[in-house]
């Protein structure tokens, strides 16, 4: 078995408040999305340097309060980045581990992605 990519799946509820969150605050490209017709939900997916994420309206796709656990390097400079944004719900700080670095941010749909940069 070779495994090539997983990607998360988070569920919103609010399109506009999503994308000030994952394009406007962390920084996420959105890549494609997706409606069965104009009035269904929106499928999304998002990425940046390696990340991707899906983003999805639909019912059963997703649970609030999912969590990811994302390894990268280059954590004090994203940090500085998303402070520079002055966004409203969330200003993150950095956490000094055994393991390594890590900065929390949760949606506004309460589900968590966990930056974290190896010691």
């Amino acid at each position: 078995m070779q495994v090539h990519q997983t990607i998360p799946i988070f569920r919103i509820f609010d399109e506009d408040k999503a994308r000030a969150f994952y394009l406007g605050f962390l920084g996420l490209t959105l890549d494609w999305e997706h409606r069965f017709a104009p009035d269904l939900p929106l499928y999304a997916q998002v990425s940046r340097a390696g990340l991707t994420l899906h983003l999805s309206a639909h019912h059963g796709d997703g649970t609030p309060g999912s969590f990811a656990f994302v390894r990268m390097t280059g954590i004090a400079d994203y940090h500085a980045e998303l402070l520079a944004r002055n966004y409203a719900h969330m200003r993150p700080g950095i956490a000094n581990q055994p393991w390594g670095q890590e900065m929390t941010v949760i949606d506004p749909f309460g589900s968590t992605i966990r930056f974290c940069e190896s010691a």
